[in-house]
């Protein structure tokens, strides 16, 4: 004689819902693709804000110019967006709306205060960053403000947390 284990049921408390796994995917799905898209959003911005603060067309100084300085500028200043994205997002605690509400605030500062950051290294270091992206060869200028796009990034995204 083999025993089958039986379900046991459990008692359940007035008034909560029991969701399913398939909804409880579904939902996680949603989540994601719209977080996901805010942070393509928050990307795109960034990088806009970038080529004003930066002479010429950014796209033409990375794709056909090559550019080394713009490249490492641009790159820095987009993967500090996203170290704040990510950031939002973790402390959003899995409330969606206020969460993407927090992911767009801190998104939309950081992005302003690396521009911010960008204007004072120009006038405090006296390092121009128009000057940094007309030379064709990568410069120590570029490699320090760009550790200052991921320096402000984490720090901002430290601050959501």
């Amino acid at each position: 004689m083999t025993l089958t284990p039986q379900p046991v049921p459990l008692p359940s408390p007035i008034g909560v819902e029991t969701i399913s796994l398939a909804e409880t995917l579904g939902r996680g799905a949603l989540a994601i693709a719209a977080y996901a898209a805010l942070g393509v959003i928050l990307l795109i911005i960034g990088f806009y804000v970038i080529d004003m603060a930066i002479p010429g067309k950014l796209s033409h100084l990375i794709k056909s110019d090559r550019n080394p300085n713009a490249t490492l500028l641009t790159a820095s200043g987009l993967a500090a967006v996203g170290l704040i994205v990510a950031a939002s997002i973790w402390s959003s605690g899995g409330a969606l709306h206020e969460g993407l509400l927090a992911t767009a605030v801190f998104g939309l500062v950081g992005i302003a205060v690396q521009t911010v950051a960008m204007i004072a290294f120009d006038k405090i270091a006296g390092m121009s960053v128009r000057a940094l992206v007309s030379e064709p060869e990568l410069q120590p200028g570029a490699r320090l403000l760009a550790v200052t796009h991921l320096v402000i990034g984490l720090i901002t995204a430290v601050a959501v947390i």
